[in-house]
């Protein structure tokens, strides 16, 4: 079983969708998504340097539509994978991917919740760490010591602690023995009790969103489980901008699903990097440029029964 992934803030970087404008129909499909989202997603995504798409606003949209971008070059047509699950804002491309949204509708709730998330965030000054290695229990114990919250358990010895900076920094000079911690490149504390204005704002919208049961397994981040109706999975969506991803769990349903090949969508890496820790046994392609195509499309077709 095939399972395409799409990551979360964080995962961008400066000139990552470049090469793909070089495949035809990409630049113009960004082009009209730059029209749905008010953003020149295509200078974002190519000239535009680390702070400008570092800004919430803009790295929300810009990863979404990267992953579709790619997910329609990978499976043209009507095809899809046989399941998916994004990480954080990555939800919104795979119910896009599983066709609970349309593309057009994944991208404007993207765009109001990348408005709204950095509206909040501005009001206190909040960050995120990572927590690398260090016993989980122990972890989260100090975690909860410093009055910050486990934003995202991501599994493979993988904790995101999130707060504010004053918090965040008195947990950096007494961190968990054995753990390293990781500033991350975020403009404030996703997941957690910080975003609570952006939550009342997407549950504004979503009684209009048109949506549809999806067809593909489709994954949630709020538990791991494998969600059938598009309306439970809309409502999953709103909650989860203030309650933490547990991509731990979404793992372990990987697991008890038989997944058999992870590709990872642009920008690749993190949740391939992930699986290979923690899910040995798959395989995995991280799709960074299209040189990588060949290998994914061979991975598609030896594990499509």
């Amino acid at each position: 079983m095939i399972l395409l992934a799409s990551p979360g803030q964080g995962a961008q970087t400066p000139g990552f969708l470049q090469p793909w404008l070089e495949i035809p129909g990409v630049a113009d499909r960004l082009a009209w998504w730059s029209a749905v989202t008010g953003l020149d997603l295509v200078r974002y995504g190519t000239t535009a340097d680390a702070e400008e798409i570092r800004d919430t606003a803009v790295a929300q949209p810009l990863l979404v539509a990267a992953a579709l971008a790619a997910y329609e070059v990978l499976y043209p047509g009507d095809a899809r994978p046989a399941a998916v699950a994004g990480h954080s804002v990555g939800e919104l491309a795979a119910a896009a991917i599983a066709g609970v949204l349309s593309p057009e509708s994944a991208l404007v709730l993207v765009r109001e919740r990348g408005r709204a998330m950095a509206e909040a965030a501005a009001v206190t000054e909040t960050g995120m760490t990572a927590v690398l290695g260090g016993d989980a229990n122990e972890v989260l114990a100090a975690i909860d010591k410093h009055g910050l919250t486990p934003a995202n358990v991501n599994g493979a010895g993988q904790v995101v602690a999130a707060g504010t900076t004053g918090d965040l920094a008195e947990f950096t000079a007494d961190p968990p023995a054995g753990a390293r911690l990781r500033s991350l490149s975020v403009a404030g504390a996703f997941h957690t009790e910080h975003m609570a204005p952006a939550v009342d704002t997407l549950r504004r919208l979503a009684p209009g969103v048109p949506v549809a049961d999806p067809r593909a397994t489709l994954l949630q981040n709020r538990d791991g489980a494998a969600v059938t109706s598009g309306a439970d999975f809309l409502e999953r969506l709103v909650q989860q901008v203030s309650a933490p991803v547990r991509w731990d769990a979404c793992m372990g349903t990987m697991r008890e699903l038989g997944v058999t090949a992870i590709i990872e969508l642009p920008p690749a890496g993190t949740l391939a990097g992930l699986a290979r820790r923690e899910l040995k046994d798959v395989e995995r392609v991280a799709l960074k440029t299209p040189d990588d195509l060949a290998k994914a499309r061979d991975l598609i077709e030896a594990h499509t029964s």
